[in-house]
């Protein structure tokens, strides 16, 4: 092999080198922001920062409602095994209540509260996220028949 072959070789394999470990850290960074949502276990157990914006999912825990002054509601988020208590500021939701599925979309502050930017809530009676039905049997907190994942 001549040199000139040997130059082009070792700038191909250094150029694929430089592509895979970019690959690898493009999915190091993606890989915590792929799923559509937390659970309040997931959120307990990846100590996530304060400030950093992911999305909660659960049902809302019943007798958690607390509605606070001008469109300042407060209520918790569980899967049966952790709760996150959420702030929100807003109109909630038509189908929003206690007992039924929810995401919330936000970040936590430095005291644990998910401040809420936006809250989702099941669009029909029977309709449950895929991602909140997932979270509750991990839980073991569902019960055929409640809800239908579509």
């Amino acid at each position: 092999m001549n040199q000139r072959k040997r130059r082009r070789l070792a700038f191909a394999a250094a150029l694929f080198i430089a592509a895979a470990g970019g690959a690898a850290l493009v999915l190091t960074a993606l890989r915590d922001n792929v799923l559509y949502f937390y659970s309040p276990s997931d959120v307990a157990a990846r100590h996530i920062e304060p400030g950093v914006a992911f999305r909660i999912g659960g049902l809302v825990q019943q007798g958690s409602v607390a509605h606070g002054p001008g469109a300042t509601v407060r209520f918790v988020v569980t899967d049966g095994k952790s709760r996150v208590p959420v702030e929100y500021t807003g109109v909630l939701p038509d189908l929003f209540h206690e007992g039924r599925g929810v995401v919330a979309a936000g970040s936590l502050d430095g005291s644990g509260e998910f401040n809420a930017t936006e809250v989702l809530a099941k669009h029909d009676e029977r309709y449950m996220p895929p991602e909140v039905v997932d979270a509750l049997k991990r839980a073991g907190r569902w019960k055929e028949g409640e809800g239908t994942a579509r």
